[in-house]
């Protein structure tokens, strides 16, 4: 596979992940409530080791969960990916529960795409967003695009406008060396 490179790639600032890890958090807890209802049933039933398995299941989301917390704590972003594909194994594990079971895993593949910081990136051609799916601009389709006091504006024909805040700060010079090559691809 040919990789492309770009002339330049900016970062930007991460948006705010708590509607992400809030429902993360939720989709742990429902697990977690059917894990106990179903542990309760099968040591009721005399069914013993199903009964283990599920508190097993329980205990690696707790555990992975507390470790998630740890992680906030110490200012690091938390990843419940782990937790979540455990509790997926523990719906396809109680009858086989298929559509749960693919929903917590398609959550657990997801999460860390959808956490990640946004590109854009910039080359003679087209501005291509690093998003799911990829959103690509020609110049053509653009009216203009400024890089000024960390906040990358651009403005396409369609009358759409995206602002967004840059993850680093960018010196003065870099700064105007990418205004100079927008503007130059601009006309």
């Amino acid at each position: 596979m040919i990789s492309k490179t770009y002339d330049y790639i900016v970062v930007l600032k991460s948006t705010d992940h708590k509607w992400i890890d809030l429902t993360s958090k939720i989709m742990l807890s429902i697990a977690l409530v059917f894990f106990a209802k179903w542990s309760y049933t099968y040591f009721s039933t005399n069914n013993n080791n199903l009964g283990a398995i599920f508190i097993i299941f329980s205990l690696f989301i707790i555990g992975w969960w507390y470790y998630s917390y740890t992680l906030t704590k110490r200012g690091v972003m938390p990843y419940y990916g782990f937790a979540m594909l455990t509790a997926g194994w523990g719906w396809f594990f109680h009858d086989k529960i298929l559509w749960a079971t693919l929903l917590y895993l398609l959550a657990a593949v997801l999460e860390r795409p959808a956490k990640k910081n946004q590109e854009i990136a910039f080359d003679d051609n087209e501005i291509v967003i690093n998003s799911y799916p990829k959103k690509r601009f020609e110049w053509k389709d653009l009216n203009n695009v400024v890089l000024k006091d960390g906040m990358l504006t651009i403005d396409t024909k369609a009358n759409k406008l995206l602002q967004r805040f840059v993850n680093d700060e960018v010196e003065k010079k870099i700064e105007e060396e990418f205004n100079a090559f927008c503007k130059n691809r601009l006309t």
